[in-house]
């Protein structure tokens, strides 16, 4: 990962330098070493990132031996819990800001550069980018107005919309629950309560492997069951277990 030619790298604590926020990013994986490959041969392209931490819990030590191979710090998780890794992770930060990106999203320069943007603005406390609807869902393009329009006006703000908070907040509100399923919904909640959050374009997009893997309809079926039972107080980690029974991997 390149630094800013405009601009001196940032320091060593990952104090901003008065000028560009130093950003963090800290990626969860499981068994996801195919998807992680992709993502770093993006971000070795990419400016303006202070360092790449990746949390891992696969079963194997293969994106462990890539992302080290790749400059990136790694944390060993004994267990697939997003909520745990993401903690890890970020416990190993030293930027002024901390990016929570999932292997399987893309990540662009203009989103790098969106990022930074809002970062100078002190009173911005963290948020995330919005959804783009890809191949996955060609016919749930219409849903993209609706999807944005709901989460300006205060909705949840998921995983895969990649969520960024100053690392200091992050501190402040405790970390991410350490729950297997639906962490994001449950630090959203406590993120927007906590100051100003925003919502940033270009917007971002996730791979498709997944709905091509289990099917799309199922998949889209599974994930709005999941977060009503989550509402309605089930428990996560048994949440967690019915989702992901029958899959291989996430």
């Amino acid at each position: 990962m390149k630094e800013r030619a405009d601009g001196p790298s940032p320091p060593a604590n990952g104090a901003s330098n008065g000028c560009q926020p130093s950003i963090s990013i800290v990626i969860p994986c499981w068994n996801d070493a195919g998807a992680l490959r992709g993502l770093f041969d993006r971000l070795r392209t990419l400016s303006g990132i202070a360092e790449v931490i990746v949390a891992d819990a696969s079963s194997t030590d293969e994106a462990r031996r890539m992302a080290s191979g790749a400059g990136a710090k790694v944390t060993a998780c004994l267990r697939p819990n997003r909520g745990a890794q993401m903690n890890a992770g970020a416990r190993l930060a030293k930027g002024d800001a901390v990016l929570f990106h999932h292997a399987d999203s893309d990540l662009s320069q203009p989103h790098v550069d969106s990022l930074a943007s809002a970062l100078q603005h002190p009173e911005t406390i963290g948020g995330a980018f919005h959804r783009k609807y890809d191949k996955r869902h060609r016919g749930f393009a219409w849903i993209e107005p609706i999807a944005r329009a709901w989460n300006v006006r205060g909705g949840t703000l998921y995983g895969d919309q990649s969520i960024f908070v100053r690392r200091e907040v992050f501190a402040r509100l405790g970390g991410f629950a350490e729950i297997p399923l639906m962490e994001d919904v449950e630090f959203s909640r406590r993120l927007r309560r906590a100051g100003r959050t925003v919502l940033l374009d270009p917007p971002i997009a996730t791979s498709a492997r997944h709905h091509r893997n289990r099917g799309p309809w199922r998949t889209t079926v599974r994930n709005v069951a999941v977060l009503l039972l989550y509402r309605c107080g089930a428990c996560p980690h048994r949440l967690h277990r019915w989702y992901y029974s029958g899959f291989a991997a996430k």
